[in-house]
């Protein structure tokens, strides 16, 4: 059950349905109307252990809002300009579609699979990893991240955060960097859909009963509750789909603009056993990617029925991970492609190792992008 649970997201990414389910609606300040995130909590690896911290300071388990309450420090507001503290900042791993901090309330399987503690060890103790809802599009899910992002800085002291954002979860930060760009130093996106996904586009084309769209949104909230805390009454998958699309992602990428002052770079996988190619090429590729070039990765067994969708012409494919292709995982400055399919980019499945023969590890990868980050200045 715990198997079906992890991957029912991507199983109904492929067969959900959708058309006429939209995006929230907007105020002029780019909100949500009336978005609650309920408890907004941070969690990091110090020294003294977990430590969690609500957005207001108050306790865990208290109810905090955002959305048609929210104050301007939520809404894109100017800094107060007061001085920042120099960097290093603190790392937020926002995870992607499906997504989860703990998994049905087991601490030790999280999305990001040992990362955090990978990076603790290697003396990066300001790591964290909230949670949003796991099905939704990234107005909400972005609000939610922001509100997260707040509370770091007001529990850490410090003047901005470094984003590394997985799939939707690049968008999610690249929300936050457009309308609070003085709380963000950088954003790093992996396998994120900036052009969008053939996934969703096919969903949606084979969905255009919108009964369909309301039956899979039910589908999420029951079967997701057991495993997911964060779903409740708002959770929509077909709104997650729609926004993910390739014209849902153009409105987006219109309606949240890159920031002056915010570092962006982008990362992405490439399966199916192929090399990289001119969608992988870049001229910027740090040594962490440069040094897998000649390896190899085989798709993961569950992602088979995704991949010959997203790389079309199966004689001449896309470069891809089994969800997002290459070409449209570019971003800001792009780094390259390393071996890995949509999973393997976060240790998925529990911890399971990318191929035999691919010598690519998930912690290795966040140490040294997190390294690489420290030695740009952030």
């Amino acid at each position: 059950m715990g198997w079906r649970g992890l991957t029912i997201g991507a199983w109904l990414c492929v067969g959900c349905g959708d058309s006429a389910v939209g995006t929230p609606s907007m105020d002029s300040e780019g909100t949500g109307g009336t978005e609650t995130t309920g408890n907004v909590t941070a969690t990091s690896t110090t020294a003294g252990g977990p430590a969690t911290t609500l957005a207001d300071g108050t306790a865990d388990g208290d109810d905090v809002t955002t959305g048609g309450g929210a104050t301007a420090s939520s809404t894109g507001a100017e800094s107060t300009g007061a001085e920042v503290p120099p960097p290093p900042y603190p790392i937020v791993l926002a995870h992607g579609f499906f997504g989860f901090e703990s998994f049905a309330g087991v601490e030790f399987i999280d999305y990001f699979w040992n990362v955090r503690d990978r990076l603790a060890e290697e003396g990066e103790t300001e790591v964290f990893t909230p949670a949003v809802d796991p099905f939704n599009d990234s107005t909400v899910r972005g609000m939610q991240l922001l509100a997260h992002v707040e509370a770091i800085v007001q529990e850490t002291g410090a003047g901005k955060v470094n984003l590394v954002g997985h799939s939707q979860g690049g968008l999610d930060a690249r929300l936050v960097a457009s309308l609070r760009p003085d709380l963000v130093a950088s954003v790093t996106t992996f396998a994120t859909p900036h052009g969008g996904t053939r996934i969703a586009d096919v969903s949606l084309g084979l969905a255009s009963d919108p009964n369909a769209a309301a039956l899979v949104d039910a589908l999420v909230q029951v079967a997701g509750v057991p495993f997911w805390s964060e779903v409740d009454g708002g959770t929509s998958l077909a709104a997650s789909m729609q926004q993910l699309s390739t014209p849902g992602v153009e409105a987006f990428n219109e309606m949240y603009p890159d920031a002056p002052g915010v570092a962006y770079y982008s990362l992405t996988g490439r399966s199916g056993l192929l090399l990289g190619g001119p969608d992988c090429d870049s001229d910027q590729a740090p040594a962490f990617v440069t040094d897998f070039e000649a390896e190899r990765d085989p798709t993961e067994t569950l992602l088979l029925g995704t991949y010959p969708i997203v790389a079309g012409d199966l004689l001449d494919p896309e470069v891809n991970d089994g969800l997002v292709a290459a070409a449209d995982a570019h971003w800001g400055t792009f780094l390259g492609c390393v071996p890995a399919d949509h999973f393997d980019e976060i240790g998925q499945l529990f911890g399971d190792l990318p191929g035999i023969t691919n010598g690519w590890r998930h912690e290795d990868f966040y140490v040294a992008l997190v390294g690489w980050l420290r030695a740009q200045g952030y």
